[in-house]
């Protein structure tokens, strides 16, 4: 299966995309952005325990001294991301967030060369700058000229915690199972952004309802839109990308993972009635285009085989250019 690992990240990245339009259902049932999430985590979370406790408890069972990997991985690359993108919609116009959130495939790029000493393929830079000028051009950067200088520090914050996650899920060894990984992760969110998100506050009985987020959108039961935040955008998402980082590289399973906006704003026209423009098309067009360049030249490159997650082996740090 010499694709497997971009058909795995491709599909995760639009198994993320619901994330947003499901969210919008959510927003027009009273929930705020910050209670969406937590019940998000929350959710999604407990039900991978759950499961695994049931048919995989070996999965659940965290190593002493990879304690601080899990730590890390619950409060940088779950909870960070999600609680630092808020924030930073909060100080900046969305688009200007996204771009800076989206940042994460050029930070990869420069700590795999910067840190791990390891000269990534061109086509990795290339891939890298194409997709964040498709980016930009989907959200229309240019007409974005109210720049708060927090605004801009979480927003690269946030883009850095979306590296980390790339990264982390790059670097484990065997003696982490992925599944175990995505499950604590979550449910570790859940509980940092607990004081954030105040659960007792949530109106629970939102769930009972149904809406239209929009204008000529598609009504649907409150939660209907939850369930399918939490099955698919969380939990199938969060696990193929584990899986698709660990067949191809950071630097590429994070360019790749760009094309949720593409994913996001294709949905948000289906569910939510959001209209595509010609710059949303032609930015997408060359987003796509960046995230196939990086990974022509160097995902497949070393011709991995197609393993399970936990047959994979831990990676020297100092990976050939082929490999990267």
């Amino acid at each position: 299966m010499r694709y497997a690992g971009f058909v795995l990240a491709f599909v995760a990245s639009w198994c993320f995309a619901f994330s947003g339009p499901m969210a919008k259902y959510l927003d027009s049932a009273g929930l705020t952005p910050m209670e969406a999430v937590w019940t998000r985590m929350a959710g999604a979370g407990l039900l991978l325990v759950a499961v695994l406790a049931v048919v995989r408890p070996r999965a659940l069972r965290i190593p002493r001294s990879r304690l601080p990997f899990f730590a890390l991985y619950a409060v940088m690359a779950v909870a960070g991301v999600q609680s630092l993108y808020f924030a930073a919609v909060t100080r900046l116009p969305v688009g200007i967030a996204l771009l800076l959130v989206y940042m994460a495939p050029v930070i990869v790029v420069a700590w795999v060369r910067l840190v791990r000493n390891v000269r990534p393929a061109r086509a990795a830079y290339a891939g890298a700058g194409v997709a964040v000028v498709g980016l930009g051009i989907v959200v229309e950067a240019w007409q974005e000229v109210r720049l708060d200088a927090l605004g801009l520090v979480l927003g690269l914050l946030a883009a850095a915690c979306s590296a980390g996650y790339f990264l982390m899920n790059d670097s484990f060894g065997d003696d982490v199972d992925p599944l175990g990984l995505v499950a604590w992760g979550m449910t570790g969110a859940a509980v940092v952004l607990t004081p954030f998100a105040s659960p007792w506050d949530i109106p629970w009985g939102a769930f009972t309802t149904s809406v239209t987020p929009a204008a000529g959108g598609q009504a649907l039961p409150v939660l209907v839109a939850y369930l399918w935040m939490v099955l698919p955008a969380t939990v199938v998402a969060y696990i193929l990308g584990v899986h698709a980082v660990r067949r191809l590289s950071a630097a590429v399973g994070a360019t790749v993972a760009s094309l949720e906006v593409i994913a996001g704003a294709v949905l948000a026209w289906v569910l939510a009635a959001e209209t595509l423009g010609v710059f949303q098309i032609v930015g997408g067009v060359i987003l796509l285009s960046g995230a196939l360049l990086a990974q022509t030249r160097t995902g497949f490159a070393a011709r991995r085989p197609a393993v399970p997650a936990s047959d994979v082996r831990p990676e020297s740090p100092m990976r050939t250019t082929a490999e990267q």
